[in-house]
Parts: structure tokens; C-alpha cells; sequence
């Protein structure tokens, strides 16, 4: 038996599958700035993060009707916007994301970032230098909140390989905000 939850935005998501316009733009309205932040934690660059926000919207629009309140609309438009920002990646690189399969390694004490000064900005600047897989499994536990098992579901990739990259991009990231700091 599966469990409907409801949404706050029922009545809006109602008339898009209707064909109401205005829903369609007031649902935009409404979530376009949070999934923007998804797909350029993703995507790396405004360009293409507005492109595969655009195209989120419009597949979610075309395809509202499989929209089965299993989760919240934010919820499932979330997911659709990850799946057409990790595809906005592939297509520029002309291949796919290629993850190694890793054995997990044991958690090593490191220093804390309590000591460095770091700014939001500088942190986020620092985030887009990571390596494609580093980035993206980084940015799916830390922003976007999903666990190991749903980011090894989500990037077809095992659950200890999530864990692995998630560790090597944090210390990766650790690195490359130290040297701003020495070198800065």
C-alpha cells in the first residue's frame, strides 16, 4: 500500500495538469530559485545550470501527470533536476561520469576548519575547483541532504564508493582552502 502525502502546493499542481499556464509559471515562481542552487551545485556554472533548470521544468511540466504524491513536488521536481544537471554533464564532456569503484577507507582524524577563516564565498568557489565525482557526491550529502544509499542509487554507483569520494572531496576541499590560506 503505497502512502500519498499532500502537498502544499495541491491546488496549483491540480491546474498544471489541467494545463493552466499561470499554475505552471506560479509553480516556477515558487521553486525556481532552490532548484537553480541544486543544479549549479551540479553543474558547476550558471550557464548550464539555467539550461538544465529550463529543461527540469519543462520535462516536469510535460510529465506532471506521474507525479504520484509519494513525496512532496519539491521533492520529486528535486530529483528530476539532478537527473538533467548530472545529464547537462555528461553531454559536455561526451562521456559519462566515471566514478572508480574504491574500497572504503577508515575515517583519519583531520584538522578542523575551525582555525581558517573562510568566507561562504571562498567555500563555494573552493567547492567548484573539486573534480567532477568529488563535487557532485559532495554536493548531494552536504546540500542537498541525501544519504550514501540514495546517492549510490542516484549515480548508480556502489554505496561505499559514495562514502569514499564524499571523504576524499571533503579532504580535497580541506587542501585547496589551506593553500588559499598560505598562499592567499
Amino acid at each position: 500500500m503505497e502512502t500519498a502525502t499532500y502537498d502544499i502546493h495541491h491546488d496549483l499542481i491540480e491546474k498544471c495538469k489541467a494545463g493552466n499556464s499561470y499554475a505552471e509559471y506560479e509553480l516556477y515562481r515558487l521553486y525556481s530559485r532552490a532548484m537553480f542552487n541544486t543544479a549549479f551545485r551540479i553543474c558547476g556554472s550558471r550557464e548550464e545550470a539555467e539550461d538544465a533548470l529550463q529543461e527540469s521544468f519543462l520535462s516536469a511540466f510535460r510529465n506532471i501527470d506521474s507525479y504520484r504524491k509519494e513525496s512532496t513536488f519539491g521533492a520529486w521536481l528535486k530529483r528530476i533536476v539532478i537527473n538533467k544537471s548530472l545529464s547537462a554533464i555528461r553531454k559536455k564532456q561526451h562521456e559519462t561520469i566515471m566514478i572508480e569503484e574504491v574500497t572504503e577507507e577508515p575515517e583519519a582524524e583531520h584538522a578542523s576548519f575551525d582555525d581558517l577563516s573562510l568566507s561562504v564565498n571562498r567555500i563555494k568557489e573552493a567547492i567548484l575547483k573539486l573534480p567532477l565525482g568529488f563535487r557532485t557526491v559532495l554536493s548531494l550529502y552536504l546540500m542537498e541532504g541525501y544519504d550514501h544509499k540514495e546517492i549510490s542509487d542516484i549515480l548508480n554507483i556502489s554505496e561505499s564508493t559514495s562514502k569514499t569520494q564524499y571523504k576524499r572531496a571533503k579532504d580535497k576541499l580541506k587542501n585547496i582552502l589551506e593553500k588559499e590560506v598560505n598562499y592567499g
